[in-house]
């Protein structure tokens, strides 16, 4: 696994809705722990050393390690892929201006302190209409909150949560502490997507990358 699949084009949109009773819960036990440092880990590596490295394809930016959050349990969630019946279509924008055209395909379901929000996700259109979605691609949630533009990256961030699976019953792991920065935030010569204004989670997610420059 290398960080270019931290930047599969997939987004998401967070809406806040009653809690009717509890549909995902935080993930339990210590297992996050090694799981988030693992990732750390791997993401340092990969900005040293790796040739596709945004610090080793810009000469003008220099790698000085990653800014992270301490390990937070309380910001990492298990929940079932729910998928809309009737997928539709979203236009997202890049840091650049360009759009990118997406199918908004299902959603999570998450409880924060009380409530419950939905995280939708998003896969690239079939090329023909009459394709079915891959799923082999990658699920990522893209997000803004509260410590966007103040602790964390103006743009928003991005987290990974790795290919849909065929149970429908699956329980998969939204892990905000592996909430990771787009290179955009770390060098002029990529774009990034931007999440959309739904996206926005109207709390602190203190977890995951801090902002790389000052």
């Amino acid at each position: 696994m290398t960080m270019k699949s931290l930047l599969v084009l997939f987004a998401a949109s967070i809406l806040i809705l009653p809690s009717p009773g509890c549909r995902s819960t935080p993930h339990a036990g210590q297992e996050y722990l090694s799981e988030t440092l693992s990732y750390r880990s791997m993401a340092d590596s990969f900005f040293r050393f790796d040739p596709q490295s945004p610090f080793r394809r810009d000469s003008t930016i220099q790698y000085h390690g990653l800014n992270w959050y301490p390990p937070d349990s309380e910001f990492t969630f298990q929940s079932k892929l729910y998928r809309y019946s009737s997928p539709s279509p979203v236009t997202i924008y890049g840091t650049k201006g360009e759009e990118r055209k997406m199918i908004r395909y299902g959603y999570f379901l998450i409880d924060y302190r009380g409530r419950q929000y939905v995280l939708n996700i998003c896969k690239r259109a079939p090329k023909d209409t009459q394709q079915s979605f891959r799923n082999d691609e990658p699920l990522s949630v893209w997000f803004t909150d509260e410590t966007t533009g103040h602790e964390t990256y103006g743009v928003g961030r991005y987290i990974d949560i790795g290919e849909e699976k065929p149970d429908p019953n699956f329980l998969y792991t939204i892990n905000f502490n592996n909430a990771y920065n787009p290179y955009c935030a770390y060098s002029s010569l990529y774009s990034c997507a931007i999440p959309m204004k739904e996206d926005h989670l109207p709390f602190a997610v203190h977890a995951g990358e801090k902002k790389y420059h000052p």
